[in-house]
């Protein structure tokens, strides 16, 4: 698919704004689901983007800054793999293709991401040297000089994305074989359910595993059978009991009468 001028300042602009959430974090606009879903509205290709932001979005759930370890760049991740999905124009077809892709321009990203944080170290003991002189003005300049950094960080690898064109890219999907597109795909599903199990095992405890599997039933099961009642209703006990264990363990605080739902509403 071959995107009009534009078109192309947009997905640009989406890039920009993209890098700056990265270090923001106001908006949320470098995660996948939206990220993918904006270059998805701005070209015209919505619903195959908006299919590969939520799946994107289940690996970087486990990506997260943890200490001095930088997490892969979800950012990069979810233009450059949903501009590769638009250009191929191979439509929800295309989905497993550029999901297998968005995992390496992760990694990418992050030695993008240390460089553009080294770079801001400087920018910051500039600034320093603004406030030494009382200059409000010099550092909020540098301030955006900063911000602005990150917004590129993203925008120029979506510029020479877009500068590639539609042909080669497509050219190059179609000339993967089936029998990579189907391992990609396969491999893509796996590093989902990895991303996903992360954030599950970050989560675990005793008192989220009921909501868990509540969740997982209503999700997963269409008709509810026997089982799926079974697993709802020995997740309301088991929550039951954790919210009476907690009531009864009140030492001077709120009324107990034995009835933990009752007495968190009259607490209320």
């Amino acid at each position: 698919m071959d995107l009009n001028f534009i078109q192309v300042i947009l997905v640009i602009i989406v890039a920009f704004f993209a890098g700056m959430e990265g270090i923001l974090d106001e908006f949320h606009f470098h995660q996948p689901v939206i990220a993918c879903t904006l270059i998805g509205l701005v070209t015209g290709q919505l619903v195959p983007c908006m299919i590969l932001g939520g799946t994107l979005q289940m690996i970087a759930l486990g990506w997260s800054n943890v200490g001095a370890a930088v997490a892969p760049d979800a950012a990069l991740a979810a233009v450059a793999s949903a501009i590769i999905l638009v250009l191929g124009g191979q439509g929800k077809d295309g989905v497993s293709s550029a999901i297998a892709i968005a995992v390496p321009l992760a990694v990418a990203g992050l030695l993008l991401t240390i460089l553009a944080r080294t770079i801001a170290t400087a920018i910051v003991h500039i600034m320093d040297r603004y406030a030494e002189k009382g200059s409000f003005r010099g550092i909020e300049t540098w301030h955006i000089i900063a911000i602005c950094m990150q917004g590129v960080r993203i925008a120029i690898p979506a510029a020479l994305i877009l500068a590639v064109g539609a042909g080669p890219v497509r050219d190059i999907l179609n000339a993967m074989p089936t029998w990579l597109t189907d391992g990609l795909s396969i491999g893509g599903g796996m590093v989902v359910a990895v991303g996903y199990a992360m954030v599950i095992n970050m989560m675990a405890t005793a008192e989220v595993w009921p909501f868990f599997a509540i969740g997982f039933v209503l999700a997963t099961v269409t008709d509810l059978t026997l089982i799926g009642l079974g697993a709802i209703g020995i997740s309301m006990a088991l929550i039951y009991l954790n919210l009476s264990e907690k009531g009864g363990s009140s030492n001077g605080g709120p009324s107990n009468s034995g009835d933990p739902l009752g007495d968190i509403i009259d607490n209320y």
